[in-house]
């Protein structure tokens, strides 16, 4: 058999991942290791079912990476990326900074030349994105401090990694490779003037911006219009290509293009439909990428010189552990999130790769100190998912980690209903009895799984899961179902719900629960008829509980709510629509003043004064259109 035929290693690497990750998975060490574990029982090291072309794999399941970062873009709206530049800016620049000083300063003292000491000092300063942020999202550590902290300090290095390419040329003292470099060196910008390359990086970061905006989004909603799934699918994969090819070309970082181009299109109908289909395209990618990583560390080298480069291994990593632990106390991170911040993020990373290849082809590293760097790199980013387990399992049990994420798994739904209600809390629980009441059967949803746990014991049969997946609300029947109401608590996942639904089920009819008139202008604004107050009705009821104890009869202060009720249902939909605070203002003193005449106008009536409503007599009348008798 042709161990270079392309079958043959698909079937390697497929066979490897699918035999160790699960493995892995199942004794507690986390699907990164196992595809670590799986690289390198196939590599040089043990197998040696692949050779060289680990290599040139690395390379393509980089693109991996890139992918991770575009979905990450996607969840990051702009101003959410504006309220983390304390920790981006703080946190990363300080960790880049005082690593690369501290690593300049020891080699200093192995007589190492300052320019390769300061070049291995912003070399060992990076940390790998693929493998914290795989890790820290698969044990559900991704929203906690030390996940927010973790991200901001790896979108600062990724960010950093353009200044250090532009600047290493700058540290060679020794003879440059010929034949081209990494990056933008062997691109049609090598011939350019600095300014003109300069000129061009900026207007390709104009470019992904003004794209992400005006042109992207329309060419998404024609393709949408085919409803053609793999045709959309095939639309998000050459979206992020395109970027890919256009950072490449002008010697970026592919990545933070695609961050780039996710963050502009996170507020995009069209966000849901990308990160669904690109997501099993990330997975695998990823999954190749650290199974190339397992494959590449060199094995033999490392037995030549076992103390030096497992040394070398200890070493950085505790220094980087130190100066990550200092600095998440200074931003007052808690002690058990700093120790998963410090531990997380201790290895170097794959941008280490490009950066070393970089050093290469310029002169600024020797061979020999790179081919140890390059085994430096791969096995701290191999152990870090046994770092991170040693601290979940030894050290932090000590202290309690108080923030996790919810990794509980959605139910599978088993019924088909013509109602669906997403959000069974005190709102959607009073709708779903009432409904249950009166023999209609609805499918109730939800995200809270304590709630979820204490409605099962009352007897109430709900789910739990993500009601803002299409996915989900798909397997609860939306497809067929009539109705949908939406009384979940947050107003970010009501609007999301109310986009995905428009999108995948037109046909559904939305219900939406508002707590007050400012939730209930967006949800207006975003096409919804049917929405309901839940302090308007509770709050007209204590008014009229009020007047009926100040001698009011109930007629009449029924009859007052209604008109009240009418009003300011139609005052809201005007109000909606006024964006300046000042306009909003005038106009609603001029709505309140108006149903306040209204009303004192209803009250002073002559005919009303002495109605007769809910009587008898007015009961008939109104019945049968006749006076009664």
């Amino acid at each position: 058999m042709d161990k270079n035929s392309l079958f043959f290693q698909a079937f390697v690497y497929l066979s490897a991942a699918v035999v160790m990750v699960p493995l892995a998975k199942r004794i507690g060490l986390g699907s990164v290791l196992g595809y670590l574990l799986a690289g390198i029982i196939i590599g040089p090291a043990l197998l040696n079912l692949i050779g060289s072309e680990g290599h040139d794999l690395m390379h393509f399941a980089e693109f991996g990476v890139v992918m991770m970062l575009f979905l990450i873009g996607l969840e990051l709206e702009p101003e959410l990326l504006w309220k983390l530049r304390k920790s981006i800016l703080g946190l990363g620049g300080l960790q880049v900074l005082i690593t690369t000083i501290i690593i300049t300063a020891i080699s200093q003292s192995f007589h190492i030349p300052w320019q390769q000491g300061l070049a291995l000092g912003m070399i060992i300063a990076l940390s790998s994105t693929a493998i914290v942020l795989q890790t820290l999202n698969e044990k559900g550590l991704m929203k906690t401090s030390a996940g927010r902290h973790s991200f901001s300090v790896l979108l600062f290095q990724d960010i950093a990694v353009i200044p250090m390419l532009a600047f290493f040329p700058l540290l060679a003292t020794l003879q440059p490779l010929t034949g081209g470099g990494a990056l933008g060196k062997n691109t049609w910008m090598a011939s350019l003037s600095g300014w003109m390359q300069t000129l061009i990086v900026l207007a390709a970061v104009f470019a992904i911006i003004f794209s992400g905006r005006y042109l992207i989004n329309p060419l998404l909603r024609i393709v949408a219009g085919t409803r053609l799934r793999e045709i959309f699918t095939a639309s998000a994969l050459l979206l992020v290509i395109a970027i890919t090819l256009l950072m490449t070309q002008v010697g970026l970082s592919p990545a933070l293009g695609t961050f780039l181009a996710g963050v502009v299109l996170a507020n995009s109908e069209f966000r849901h439909e990308l990160e669904s289909d690109i997501e099993p395209f990330k997975g695998l990618l990823l999954g190749l990428f650290f199974i190339a990583v397992g494959a590449s560390i060199d094995f033999q080298l490392v037995m030549q010189k076992p103390v030096l480069i497992l040394g070398l291994v200890f070493l950085i990593m505790t220094i980087k552990g130190i100066v990550l632990l200092i600095l998440g106390k200074l931003f007052k991170l808690r002690f058990d999130q700093n120790l998963i911040f410090g531990f997380a993020l201790s290895q170097m990373g794959e941008f280490g790769f490009v950066l070393l290849s970089f050093s290469l082809q310029e002169g600024v590293l020797p061979k020999d100190t790179i081919d140890i760097m390059v085994a430096i790199v791969a096995i701290s980013m191999a152990v870090t998912p046994l770092v991170i387990l040693v601290n979940e399992k030894i050290i932090q049990p000590r202290f309690g980690t108080k923030e996790k994420e919810n990794e509980r798994e959605d139910d599978k739904i088993d019924e088909k209903n013509p109602v669906i209600i997403a959000g069974f809390g005190h709102f959607g629980n009073t709708i779903g009895r009432f409904l249950r009441a009166n023999g209609v059967q609805a499918t109730f949803l939800d995200y809270d799984s304590d709630r979820v746990d204490l409605l099962r014991k009352m007897g109430f049969k709900v789910y739990y899961g993500d009601a803002s997946r299409h996915d989900l609300l798909r397997a609860a029947g939306a497809d067929q179902a009539k109705i949908i109401v939406l009384a979940l608590d947050n107003l970010e996942k009501r609007l999301e719900m109310i986009d995905t639904i428009k999108k995948h089920f037109p046909n559904l009819r939305i219900l939406v629960r508002a707590e007050n008139r400012f939730d209930a202008y967006q949800l207006m604004n975003a096409g919804m008829m049917y929405v309901y107050r839940e302090t308007l009705d509770t709050s007209l009821r204590v008014g009229t509980d009020v007047l009926k104890m100040m001698g009011y009869r109930s007629y009449t202060v029924n009859r007052m709510a209604r008109i009240f009720l009418k009003h300011d249902e139609a005052t809201i939909k005007k109000l909606a629509v006024i964006k300046n605070q000042d306009e909003y203002v005038t106009s609603a003193k001029e709505y309140i003043a108006e149903i306040e005449k209204v009303l004192e106008s209803d009250r002073h009536d002559p005919e009303l004064q002495n109605d007769k409503g809910w009587d008898e007599e007015s009961l008939i009348a109104d019945a049968t259109g006749k006076p009664g008798s």
